[in-house]
């Protein structure tokens, strides 16, 4: 009798590590065609697992779990999971690197190669130093062992290797790897088990990496058409006791044309897109800061540091990015004509949002319309001098992103482009 069912898509990598323990364990899975998008979304599911993601697990007596990291837990026996206390503290250790340092750098280099993500070049450079310094922490780990904890394979390589797939698979070709010797020669023999080889097939690792694919990105992610208008409302008929005259002027009434932003301020020489494109695409510290300054119209826009109000209420990462991402979402209004640079601080349960916005005019552009109005009273904003020296260091940095930066007392996390 099986354990239970495990609902995923196919080559999910989350699901992977969960069937791959299953492997070593014995424990059988069934797993039934699953369609995401689609059968996620049913009633019966999400009152099964609320989230309504996958993988998610039922077992055979009906109790539901979901969080990959759980699910391989509850499918693994000690010899996966800890036949002690100190191993099974150092297996969730690395459990917990993999997820919290590993997939995030690895999501941002690789994503935007599977047209998933939009190419910001910052993020991507940033992401690749991070991947780096994993491996480089991997690596030394390594010197002396053939697994990360104790003597065979446990949760602690199979969550690993299963975050690094994708690197592997992607953008670390042969001269990027090098370096790193004893994690390869780890992530190779992993692979090379059968209980791996089950899951996974033949891995191949990469030989070229692999770039930013513009017409992947826009196939999965098709602009709306702005000029499409939705079909006009069928105008009444006057109703017959209605004189002619009536019916004339209730047509002739002009509608009112709502106000554009910024429409009231003067040209300004400071091109926002030209801007975003260099940041996005250019060498950040060498080419994207020194045309900022060259190009900053002082006049037509400023400069304001945004620090959230609520640091305490902040609990997981990815919920505190979601929280950001959330903001960005509500202000597609203003896209065109205002830049942000919004970075996490911290860990989970705590963490600290801050970050710089330059925003057209010099008012807060928040309190122009309600509709811009949603997220902004959750940020304190002081209007920053571009001519201070100090305030000109914190919008140098906060364009940066430099691994040093912090912000009340905590450690910068990562970053994220209101472009």
């Amino acid at each position: 009798m099986a354990a239970g069912t495990l609902y995923t898509y196919p080559d999910s990598f989350r699901a992977q590590k969960i069937l791959i323990a299953a492997e070593y364990s014995g424990t059988k899975i069934n797993l039934p065609p699953f369609e995401a998008g689609k059968d996620n979304k049913t009633a019966e599911f999400v009152q099964k697992f609320p989230l309504g993601k996958v993988p998610a697990f039922e077992t055979s007596d009906g109790k539901c779990l979901y969080e990959s990291n759980a699910i391989a837990y509850y499918v693994s026996n000690e010899n996966l999971y800890g036949t002690n206390k100190e191993d099974a503290a150092l297996i969730q250790q690395y459990i917990n690197f993999a997820d919290q340092e590993i997939l995030p750098a690895a999501a941002t280099w690789v994503f935007p190669t599977l047209g998933l993500m939009q190419y910001q070049k910052q993020a991507t450079d940033k992401a690749m130093e991070d991947v780096k310094k994993y491996l480089t922490i991997l690596n030394n780990t390594l010197l002396t062992k053939t697994f990360l904890v104790g003597e065979r394979v446990t949760l602690a390589d199979i969550a690993v290797c299963c975050n690094l797939l994708m690197l592997y698979k992607q953008v670390m070709d042969r001269a990027f790897r090098a370096p790193y010797g004893n994690v390869n020669r780890w992530f190779v023999t992993l692979v090379n088990q059968p209980q791996f080889k089950n899951i996974l097939g033949d891995v191949k690792l990469c030989e070229s990496m692999a770039k930013f694919d513009g017409k992947k990105y826009a196939a999965l992610h098709p602009k709306k058409d702005d000029k499409k208008k939705a079909p006009k409302e069928e105008k009444k008929q006057p109703k017959k006791e209605e004189t002619k005259k009536e019916a004339k002027q209730e047509e002739e009434k002009p509608k009112p044309k709502k106000k554009e932003l910024f429409s009231d301020l003067p040209p300004t020489s400071m091109s926002m897109d030209a801007w975003k494109k260099v940041y996005c695409n250019e060498d950040t510290e060498k080419v994207a800061i020194p045309y900022f300054w060259e190009n900053l119209d002082k006049e037509g826009y400023s400069i304001w540091f945004a620090e959230y109000k609520y640091n305490d209420e902040l609990a997981r990462m990815f919920m505190t990015a979601n929280l950001v991402k959330g903001m960005f979402q509500r202000l597609e209004r203003i896209m065109k004509t205002c830049f942000g640079s919004i970075l996490l601080f911290g860990k989970d349960n705590d963490a600290a949002i801050a970050g710089i916005w330059v925003l057209r005019g010099q008012q807060l552009v928040f309190d122009l319309d309600e509709s811009l109005n949603v997220d902004s009273p959750s940020y304190k904003f002081t209007k920053l001098d571009p001519d201070n020296p100090e305030d000109k260091k914190k919008i140098n940095d906060y364009l940066l992103w430099p691994e040093n930066l912090t912000y009340d007392g905590k450690v910068l996390y990562d970053g994220y482009m209101f472009v």
